[in-house]
């Protein structure tokens, strides 16, 4: 939902200079700074690439960017949407190039450090503005006036994410609820203004923009008859179901043939974000096996010297919505377990051969994975898989098991980079486990991928319960 500023914000200069013309004017700047720097200088080959971004970047990002203020303009979102679509102006911008036959009458170290360095210095731009801006905004009075109808946890909690995130615009005025402040406790940033019935009268003697309606969903005809009473102003009226009493999972509001429809438990990875997530694993697990293929030759060799048995080992998961997939990994052990029981890899465990413990201590054994990757039975970053086995045993008796494949598993997680990696010897170790699943189920971005995969590097070389 977007929650946008007043007219009078909206149509402020200073608002539409950090919507459409800090990007263009950043990477404008960036440009011309990396010429002196490298000591290029503003040579005619690059005049008309300046004019050509400026006009590439003011389009696309004002596609990019609705003209609200939304929570997506935390800084860690901001950059992954920059990067997005600075890539978007990138590729066009060398379609161009080879089309024109230029390319070559450009520095690639400018341009290289240039493609590298925009996207950031955009998305920190553009935050840092917006943010002086709606200041300057709500300081100047131009903030949408709000009340809140229903003192309850969800309407509490309400009222914390407005006054936090000032980005939204919204100032509120108070509540209304028909039982006292000593029933329902002191609200939180405003006051209980009155009882419900003198909403209408209050909405149209103090200018408000916006009334949040937080009423229990039985009080059906109670809800009505306020919408009748607020039928005659333009306000506008939002209602806030309580969701919360659900264990919510990438929750979010849709229509299907005119009937609303709330989703609830849903993977994050719809729309725009599937092919985000796809195109992304396609490049990490291409970059990966390009950088790790003399590795992998060399433990093949190992494994046929040091051990009987085939190099690889395949063995049965669950992936995508609990669908049974094979998985790859470098053998490390003198069995191939696929059955109904599978024992957990221990510490000094006797089955490793003998340069296991070593792949399984560094992850070495997981780069076959990879290949998983590009199959698309896999993903660069999301729960990782078990086996069959476990599953079975574990859906049983940890709540919410199975919602971790609502994505795809993925090779490391947000719970192997927070502690949670090797073998679970309780079931609180699998709780947690399945705890990080959820949380990234919950908050996904390119950006926290990307972190992961970072700490990824330095968990596996670090950790001590990987074995």
């Amino acid at each position: 939902m977007n929650y946008k500023l007043s007219e009078r914000g909206l149509s402020s200069g200073l608002f539409v200079l950090s919507k459409w013309l800090v990007p263009p004017m950043v990477t404008t700047a960036t440009l011309l700074l990396l010429l002196q720097v490298y000591g290029t200088g503003l040579t005619d080959p690059y005049k008309p690439l300046l004019v050509l971004q400026f006009i590439l970047v003011s389009f696309v990002f004002k596609e990019a960017y609705s003209a609200s203020m939304t929570e997506e303009s935390l800084i860690h979102l901001v950059v992954a949407r920059a990067i997005i679509t600075w890539a978007i102006v990138i590729s066009a911008l060398v379609l161009i190039g080879f089309a024109a036959k230029v390319s070559d009458d450009y520095s690639r170290l400018v341009m290289f450090t240039w493609f590298i360095q925009a996207p950031f210095l955009v998305a920190m731009a553009q935050d840092i503005v917006s943010r002086l801006i709606v200041n300057k905004l709500m300081k100047a009075g131009h903030a949408r006036r709000a009340v809140i109808v229903g003192v309850k946890d969800i309407s509490r909690r309400l009222a914390d994410g407005l006054v936090k995130h000032r980005q939204y615009g919204i100032k509120i005025d108070g509540f209304f609820e028909d039982r006292s402040e000593e029933r329902v406790g002191e609200p939180p940033h405003a006051p209980i203004v009155g009882p419900i019935n003198l909403l209408a009268a209050y909405v149209k003697t103090h200018n408000i923009d916006v009334i949040y309606i937080a009423l229990p969903i039985q009080n059906n005809e109670r809800t009505l008859a306020l919408l009748d009473d607020l039928k005659d102003t333009t306000v506008s009226i939002y209602y806030v179901p309580d969701v919360f009493v659900f264990d919510l999972i990438q929750s979010r509001s849709d229509s299907i043939a005119g009937v609303p429809v709330l989703a609830l438990c849903e993977t994050p990875f719809y729309g725009i974000n599937g092919l985000i997530k796809r195109c992304s694993d396609l490049f990490f697990a291409t970059l990966a096996l390009i950088l790790t293929s003399p590795i992998m030759v060399l433990i093949a060799i190992a494994i046929k010297l040091t051990s009987r048995g085939p190099v690889f080992f395949a063995q049965r998961r669950y992936g995508l919505d609990g669908s049974e997939i094979i998985v790859y990994k470098f053998r490390s052990m003198t069995v191939a377990e696929d059955g109904g029981e599978i024992r957990q890899a221990a510490k000094n465990d006797a089955r490793l051969t003998r340069i296991g413990g070593f792949l399984r201590r560094y992850s070495l054994d997981e780069l076959p994975q990879f290949i998983n990757v590009l199959q698309g039975r896999m993903s660069m970053v999301g729960p990782r898989p078990h086996a069959v086995a476990h599953n079975e045993q574990y859906r049983t008796l940890i709540a919410g098991y199975m919602v971790r494949h609502k994505v795809n598993p993925g090779i490391t997680g947000l719970a192997q980079v927070s502690g949670a990696r090797g073998e679970t010897q309780t079931i609180e170790e699998m709780e947690k486990r399945v705890h990080y699943d959820l949380e990234y189920l919950r908050n996904w971005s390119l950006a926290l991928d990307i972190e992961i995969l970072v700490k990824t590097v330095f968990t596996v070389w670090r950790d001590e319960k990987a074995y």
